[in-house]
């Protein structure tokens, strides 16, 4: 028997293994498929909500403590397995903000430096970008290949003692003695632990209607594109109503997303395909002599306003969960994560836990 069992292997899950593990306790990981390969590989990899005045208190929070948190991870996990998560602290470029005076209130409020710049600052920074009447700046904004971040993490718990991966083992049930959760069955075999923790993403809610709890999270498409460029095109993330482009160190970049409400469906179409490149060009007109290298689509955990579900499962003894993370769950993960293990072990948390708890307010609201 484990002391915490996890049930998913995104960033979600296995940082909380990770942590869990650091602080010296027994973990097992349960995982359908393999770790990291949902929306933890599908998304973008910025550190950061993309337009962060526009979200509640409850996310700017987490948010904020989790930025502090990517450049050491980022090192500690190529120190410990080789294996490079390419943290890029470039900054982010906001091109065509309709609500700029709420973000710079937004900004002063946080301590966090935002400014506007002028069209020959745009310019000097980024010089592939069409003429633009100026942009708001975010110099400290980071991003990390998010790929690389699963494997990362995936290598560093396979290499501690203290921690099992069970990849391509399906959750089909949990092992219940009355209220108690003593861990869950799966095709291949039976696992328990003193304490159960769904990470599931935009399974979470499937997974907790076998215990007749109704989490309001649910699976929203996103679709990305990525064109391979010469190395330094484009440098720092750079976002326009609503889309984004995001360089890579070897020239890879990405563009997103679409938000789709389509159940689990993963495919791709033209439609989507058209548009984002459209947004691309937009975006780095230079674009239009490059193909589309890769086209793929993720899932990501929409939860009602986009604040995740962290802490005890009411109704129900030794489970907890962590989920509901929306578009930010990469970007929100080290806080997330920190606040549920500090919960567990009895630590003082690093925020107010209140607002993440599944009240029934919040369970309804979806």
């Amino acid at each position: 028997m484990s002391d915490f069992l996890i049930v998913g292997g995104g960033v979600i899950g296995m940082m909380t293994a990770l942590q869990l593990a650091d602080a010296g306790q027994q973990v097992s990981l349960v995982e359908r498929g393999d770790c990291g390969r949902e929306a933890s590989w599908a998304g973008g990899g910025i550190v950061s909500p993309l337009y962060p005045w526009r979200y509640a208190q409850a996310i700017s929070r987490l948010s904020r403590w989790s930025e502090g948190a990517y450049p050491s991870l980022s090192l500690r996990l190529l120190e410990e397995t080789g294996i490079d998560p390419e943290y890029r602290q470039k900054g982010l470029l906001y091109l065509s903000v309709d609500d700029p005076e709420a973000a710079l209130s937004w900004a002063r409020q946080m301590g966090k430096p935002l400014e506007r710049v002028s069209a020959d600052m745009v310019r000097a920074k980024e010089s592939c970008l069409p003429p633009t009447e100026g942009a708001l700046w975010m110099p400290t904004l980071g991003s990390v290949r998010n790929p690389r971040l699963g494997k990362a993490l995936r290598a560093r718990l396979s290499a501690m003692p203290n921690v099992t991966l069970h990849e391509y083992c399906e959750v089909k049930d949990f092992v219940r003695h009355g209220e108690r959760i003593e861990g869950v069955s799966t095709a291949q075999r039976t696992l328990t632990a003193a304490h159960t923790i769904v990470c599931g993403g935009a399974w979470a809610g499937t997974l907790l209607n076998a215990l007749d709890v109704s989490l309001p999270v649910r699976p929203v498409k996103g679709q990305m594109l990525a064109y391979q460029t010469p190395p330094g095109l484009v440098k720092r993330v750079v976002l326009k109503d609503g889309r984004y482009v995001i360089p890579r160190a070897d020239g890879l970049l990405l563009v997103g997303s679409t938000l789709e409400a389509c159940g689990f469906d993963k495919t791709t179409d033209q439609e989507a395909l058209i548009s984002l490149r459209q947004s691309a060009e937009d975006i780095v007109p230079a674009l239009a002599d490059y193909p589309v290298a890769y086209h793929w689509a993720g899932l990501r955990p929409g939860s009602p306003d986009g604040v995740p579900f962290i802490g005890e499962l009411p109704g129900w003894k030794n489970i907890s969960v962590n989920a509901g993370h929306y578009r930010n769950g990469l970007v929100l993960a080290p806080a997330s994560t920190h606040l549920l293990v500090d919960q567990l072990l009895g630590r003082p948390p690093l925020i107010d836990p209140a607002p993440y708890r599944m009240t029934p307010e919040r369970l309804t609201a979806g």
